[in-house]
């Protein structure tokens, strides 16, 4: 089984260093960020399962990066707050949040919040994730599709097709099929 690989997005460096420790301690990889932007760097260059998120960072703040993540990917993402307020943690769950806990906590909670989350994420790999046809590659996390190797940019539309085209090789598509799947007609 591969080790899971959690992105740390967290600018106080004695709570990043503690938290390195102990999710190393569980057997997890963690790459760490200081700052919304360079999180976003990390997340389009590497394979990450689950990120834990401050939302209060320099640059681009927590919110903003849930938002731009969202628009690519379904990776798990748990934000850490100090922020209690419940329009606030409406909101961030409203924009595709996965869960959240507040500062201070204690380690063995946010450690439960992990395993349920990537529990959760386990079960869904019943569907894939990764799918290959011939020189066409999709990853559905990373929202990407390759042809012989080489990222090509898609409209979201453009990449439903594919993926529906892509996932069952060898299964004709009715025009119906297609319509109902993508559009929802």
């Amino acid at each position: 089984m591969n080790k899971a690989v959690i992105m740390l997005v967290e600018d106080e460096e004695s709570l990043a260093s503690f938290l390195i420790t102990e999710l190393e301690l569980e057997g997890y990889e963690v790459i760490w960020a200081k700052d919304g932007r360079e999180a976003l760097e990390i997340f389009k260059e590497k394979e990450i399962t689950l990120i834990l998120l401050d939302w209060m960072l320099p640059i681009y703040d927590g919110l903003t990066v849930l938002r731009r993540i969202r628009q690519s990917s379904n990776v798990p993402i748990i934000m850490i707050t100090a922020r209690s307020q419940t329009s606030d943690i409406s909101m961030a769950l409203d924009q595709g949040l996965d869960d959240y806990i507040t500062k201070p906590f204690e380690i063995e909670e946010l450690l439960a919040r992990i395993r349920v989350v990537l529990r959760r994420l386990g079960q869904e790999k019943a569907e894939k994730y990764d799918y290959k046809f011939g020189p066409f590659e999709i990853n559905l996390l990373k929202h990407q599709f390759m042809v012989d190797g080489k990222q090509v940019h898609l409209t979201p539309k453009e990449f439903s097709l594919m993926v529906a085209l892509i996932k069952e090789p060898g299964v004709v598509q009715t025009r119906d099929d297609l319509l109902n799947e993508i559009w929802g007609v």
